[in-house]
């Protein structure tokens, strides 16, 4: 008797960079995951503004050359409402989309299960994945921001802590969920975190440790495709922060983004909603260029090195993110250009800490982490 397949439906969420990437690792991975006897049967894709869904959630899905065809035409700025070659499939837009995903999570949490796969950058997703945790299906994220919302949000999304997945939300790919998870549960108190957990905000610091300018670096960043298109998403901390909150409540603190220390690296009067992109490019940031040399210097003199860094203490409820000053040697001080670390200190690691270290961003390391992801769930299939 051959092994029954086992079979995960799979409805995903956002399909900018990395769900773009995670559909092509699905349909490149067939022929491995058939051998491991399980097949990720993909039944809807969202963008912000339609569905396209298989004609029969239950039992059908949309074929390879339909993703494929996705993965085309949004990568050329368009949107699933262009998608030419349908076959059975349906088109839902806006208000409807959003409904007929509480439809498939209702039919398929009652009969086969469903992983919701959350790859969009949006915090409008929360009450939809709040519905459909309440329906009994599994949730897959990348997006922080759900993980971020309101701590009522956060405990309403995570009472099965089984049920969800969201290793991509901090630091990419690499295994930083899983490990404080199996160090959680196997009584291993983890009583300290310290890590550098932006690739822009690692890569800009290690420059300017070389000696260049800031304002120098953050425009070759901007220019390389490192930063987000206005480069003070990056520098305003704010992603670090998300990243901080999530491990904290991990840890178990019930804390809200607003209780984080927050270092911004540049003033109130540069933001967003003051300055111009523009004007905070050709002359903003110069005026930010003395007064981080000065503080580089400063820790080189002392044999430090300067990293933006996020800390979380489980005793004092410390979560703070921002410049920190580590010695040259250590995890932190040895980092170079855009790579994450993360440092766990709890009772079996303490002396000599937990590091997890590698490559913290990129569309295909995040997307393999979520596939992994899914792949984890397929017990509760």
């Amino acid at each position: 008797m051959g092994k029954k397949m086992k079979i995960i439906p799979v409805l995903l969420i956002g399909c900018g960079g990395v769900g773009r990437q995670l559909l092509h690792h699905i349909v490149s991975c067939r022929s491995l995951h058939a051998k491991q006897g399980v097949h990720l049967r993909v039944i809807g894709v969202c963008d912000s503004r339609s569905l396209v869904v298989a004609s029969d959630a239950l039992t059908t899905e949309l074929n390879d050359k339909i993703l494929m065809e996705i993965c085309h035409v949004k990568s050329s700025g368009g949107s699933l409402s262009n998608l030419s070659n349908l076959g059975e499939s349906k088109l839902f837009s806006d208000t409807e989309a959003t409904k007929k995903v509480i439809d498939i999570a209702t039919l398929l949490g009652k009969a086969t299960g469903l992983a919701c796969v959350d790859c969009s950058a949006s915090s409008d997703t929360v009450n939809v994945l709040k519905q459909v945790v309440d329906l009994g299906c599994c949730i897959v994220l990348a997006n922080k921001k759900p993980l971020t919302s309101t701590i009522e949000d956060y405990n309403k999304l995570t009472p099965h802590p089984r049920r969800i997945r969201h290793e991509s939300t901090v630091g990419a790919g690499l295994p930083v969920i899983a490990s404080l998870t199996r160090m959680l549960s196997s009584g291993d108190p983890v009583h300290h975190i310290v890590g550098s957990l932006s690739g822009t905000l690692g890569y800009i610091m290690s420059e300017v440790e070389e000696g260049k300018p800031l304002s120098q670096v953050v425009k070759v960043a901007k220019s390389l495709g490192y930063t987000e298109p206005d480069p003070r998403d990056d520098l305003s901390g704010m992603d670090v922060a998300r990243k901080a909150l999530i491990l904290a409540r991990l840890l178990g603190q019930q804390i809200n983004l607003g209780d984080i220390k927050v270092e911004s690296l540049f003033p109130k009067e540069m933001g967003p909603d003051v300055m111009p992109i523009d004007d905070f490019l050709n002359k903003g940031v110069l005026s930010l260029d003395n007064d981080i040399k000065e503080r580089v210097t400063k820790a080189s003199s002392k044999g430090n090195v300067l990293r933006y860094a996020c800390t979380v203490e489980f005793s004092s409820s410390r979560c703070e993110v921002g410049l920190q000053e580590f010695p040259k040697d250590s995890p932190l001080g040895r980092l170079k250009g855009s790579d994450n670390v993360l440092v766990v200190y709890s009772r079996c690691y303490n002396e000599r800490p937990l590091v997890i270290q590698g490559a913290g961003a990129g569309n295909d390391t995040t997307a393999a982490g979520v596939l992994a992801d899914i792949l984890d769930l397929q017990d509760l299939f």
